[in-house]
């Protein structure tokens, strides 16, 4: 199966729901997947999990790989062709055969098959490094603790390692702006003023980062970048605060780069991340019904977020798909009350908008296979998401349709996702010089004082 350069990688479970085509991951190393995988996502497949879709995926991708092989091709293993060129093998490790072998666990639950397969290839294959990847914390303690000498999580889709290096959306700049700038070309273009400056004390910039000064009104935003130069639009931090969306104006500068994002045509992907009550769904929202109703630029409003355990639970609420979705959307209904706390009959004013802007509440495994176009999507709660589960939503959108993804990596809620493999951070960075998306990241909790307190505090 090659020689002792080649890594030998041990996939759980959990990789190819998190991953379904993570075999093909692994470049010019051999992948090595136990049956009891197999079994798992058999069982998986057919459940009412929001995952069944991803072990479906995974399992489709492996039968493509393995249908015209014979058994023995498939326990010796054969070759992954990547771009055309086959670098590494994917086999099928029967390890319910290897209980005589390997005592490490007696009981033939499906993790302790799995690492008594680990540790079986480990003493055969030996010099060679035997790799388990696991998403699974307590399997990859277990691993150690059984005598698995390589353990690792899946990195692929990791573009950064600590999650503080996460592109905020915006540069803020010592003292004043134009006091530390020596050449500057400045010009107007269609009622808008640019400046073209050198580059180098920018970078890391990225197009549509906004641009700030700590002394005065300076605001601008990167339009372009060629090569070593810069420009700038010129953008006032007056009239960003000014700006206003259904009746709301922003609390802060943060809230105004947001709904300047949130309200330019150009953008069709807004990134909102920050602290819970920083405003990131009602800037959304807010930005949704003006453009929709008050200038005509959306047929409808879908929103949509990822709901835990939703498949277990939600075919026992009672009613339609967007009643069986109001509990894990109460924070979407929640804002639009407080957008409409001061009209005389709220619950009215509520219903009128809802049809009048044709507000559509989905879940998230129903929006999958769609085509949606001239619509203002609000994907909610995205720090529970995968990259690839983010994937499938994003390219659903179709032409007029604009999408804001938005998210707290300090409240993520899945078993395997951490701040740096969330698939919002996977987003932020892989979106970061794509001319038609910007990313803010909103500092300041202006929900109530209590809910800054207990943000700074707890």
């Amino acid at each position: 199966m090659g020689d002792t350069d080649r890594k030998l990688f041990v996939l759980d479970t959990n990789i190819l729901l998190h991953e379904p085509l993570a075999i093909y991951s692994f470049q010019e190393h051999d992948v090595v997947i136990p049956m009891t995988v197999l079994e798992e996502l058999d069982r998986i497949k057919d459940s009412k999990r929001d995952v069944a879709r991803d072990a479906r995926v995974a399992i489709r991708a492996l039968e493509s790989l393995f249908h015209d092989a014979t058994p023995d091709e498939i326990s010796e293993g054969i070759p992954i062709a990547k771009n055309g060129e086959a670098q590494g093998t994917i086999s099928i490790l029967a390890d319910f055969e290897l209980q005589e072998t390997v005592k490490a666990f007696a009981d033939k639950a499906g993790d302790n098959r799995i690492l008594n397969a680990v540790l079986y290839l480990q003493n055969k294959r030996a010099p060679r490094q035997v790799v388990l990847i696991t998403k699974d914390i307590n399997m990859r303690l277990r691993a150690k603790g059984a005598g698995v000498l390589y353990v690792e999580d899946y990195r692929t889709d990791q573009l950064i390692d600590d999650v503080q290096y996460l592109t905020k959306g915006f540069q803020l700049r010592p003292g004043n702006f134009w006091n530390s700038i020596t050449e500057v070309k400045s010009y107007t273009a269609d009622g808008k003023t640019f400046h073209q400056l050198d580059r180098a004390p920018f970078d890391p910039t990225f197009l549509n980062q906004y641009v700030l000064d700590e002394e005065s009104d300076f605001a601008a935003r990167v339009e372009a970048i060629e090569d070593d130069q810069l420009i700038l639009k010129d953008m006032s931090r007056e009239r960003m605060m000014h700006r206003k969306a259904w009746d709301i104006t922003p609390k802060n500068i943060y809230q105004a780069m947001a709904l300047d994002a949130l309200l330019d045509p150009e953008i069709d992907l807004v990134i909102l991340t920050g602290a819970a009550g920083s405003g990131k769904t009602l800037l959304a929202l807010a930005s949704a019904l003006e453009q929709t109703i008050e200038k005509n630029m959306f047929d409808k409003i879908i929103v949509t977020r990822n709901t835990p355990d939703i498949g277990e639970s939600i075919g026992f609420l009672p009613g339609s798909e967007e009643e069986k979705m109001m509990p894990w959307l109460a924070a979407v209904t929640d804002t639009l009350e407080a957008l409409h706390k001061h009209d005389h009959c709220t619950e009215s004013s509520l219903k009128y908008i809802c049809d009048k802007a044709n507000i559509q509440f989905k879940s998230i495994n129903f929006m999958r296979g769609r085509s949606i176009q001239n619509a203002f999507v609000l994907l909610d709660e995205c720090q529970n998401l995968t990259a690839s589960q983010i994937k499938t939503i994003i390219t659903r959108c179709g032409e007029g349709t604009k999408i804001v993804c938005s998210g707290n990596l300090a409240q993520i809620d899945s078993h395997y996702l951490t701040p740096v493999t969330s698939g919002l951070t996977y987003m932020v960075e892989r979106f970061k010089n794509f001319p038609g998306s910007a990313n803010i990241h909103l500092n300041g909790v202006v929900r109530s004082r209590l809910a800054e307190f207990a943000e700074e505090n707890m």
